[in-house]
Formats: C-alpha cells, sequence, structure tokens
C-alpha cells in the first residue's frame, strides 16, 4: 500500500496527490467519491473501510483552471527531466533552471522563458541566448495545462498499480 491518494478533478484528470488520511475526510465531507481502493482496511470502534488509492473530486474546483503551478520540479517534469539543449535526460539533482531569455537581457522567471538544463550546458550558455551561445532549443518553452505523473515527480518511487490506468489516460490526452 502506498500512504498517498491519487485525486482526480471531476474531468478525471490527476490534480494532486495527498496523503491517504485527507482522501478519508475528503470523502467523509462528500466532496470525493473513491474509484480505486487499496488491499489494507481502516477500523476504528464504529467503521471499518478500505483505504482509498485513487478519488475523484464531485464537483469542479475553479482553482484548477489555472493551469499548472510554475516550479521547479513542474518544470523537470514538463521537459521529461531532459536537458532542453542537449537532449539528456537526467536525474533531477544533476538538472537546473534556465532563463532562455537572460534576466539581465529581462527575461523573466516563468513557464514561457525557462527550460530544463544540464549543468555542461547550462555552463556553456553562461548569461547569454541560445543564439549568441550557438545552442540550439530542442523545445520552446509553453505554459502546460497538464503533467505527468512520473516515479520523478513522486519522490523516485513505483507509482502504484492502482492510479497507473489514471495517470496513463493523463498523459496520452495531454
Amino acid at each position: 500500500m502506498s500512504d498517498h491518494t491519487l485525486v482526480l478533478s471531476s474531468w478525471m484528470l490527476p490534480q494532486r496527490i495527498v496523503p491517504w488520511q485527507d482522501a478519508i475526510t475528503l470523502w467523509y465531507l462528500g466532496k470525493v467519491d473513491v474509484l480505486e481502493e487499496y488491499d489494507e482496511l481502516i477500523a476504528s470502534p464504529s467503521i471499518v473501510i478500505s483505504v482509498p488509492a485513487v478519488v475523484r473530486l464531485r464537483r469542479h474546483v475553479a482553482g484548477f483552471r489555472r493551469g499548472v503551478k510554475f516550479s521547479r520540479a513542474n518544470v523537470f517534469s514538463r521537459d521529461a527531466y531532459s536537458c532542453q539543449y542537449c537532449g539528456l535526460r537526467k536525474p533531477r539533482s544533476e538538472l537546473s533552471f534556465d532563463h532562455v531569455l537572460p534576466r539581465t537581457a529581462g527575461g523573466r522567471t516563468g513557464w514561457e522563458n525557462i527550460v530544463t538544463a544540464c549543468r555542461p550546458c547550462n555552463l556553456k550558455k553562461r548569461n547569454r541566448t541560445p543564439e549568441q551561445a550557438g545552442m540550439r532549443l530542442l523545445k520552446a518553452p509553453a505554459r502546460p495545462t497538464s503533467l505527468p505523473i512520473e516515479p520523478m515527480s513522486f519522490g523516485g518511487r513505483e507509482i502504484p498499480e492502482e492510479w497507473r490506468d489514471y495517470c496513463l489516460a493523463a498523459s496520452t490526452a495531454a
């Protein structure tokens, strides 16, 4: 059993990962439907329930329309943990942020100006644009509408079997 539950939007898209205790609270409050359960049971003096593995929000939550939150981890996930200059896939510890248009030239820190870079490529590019550094971007940075849930985005652990169909469906829809 995992100690976490996958929360899907009312549209069946992965939204977040929460501790299973929070998922039980959401279920008790009538905010989610349980779609998948782990084999383990939780017992109290008055009730026995299965630990929820995947839950779906019953109503659309307006805050999710804003899209994916900008963060280092989400940039790495958007770029599939691959350097956007040389294409090498690296562990998170060997990756860095890169401002395509350097901050000194007016570049902002956001989805449309940040890419994942390995350290050697980031050092080569330095405080220049890719063109000035003689480098080519493999893919232009863009704001994602959703992100795949991968082992790297789940703390390097294997994704629970109960989540796989929902994560796969989301990554093929994106």
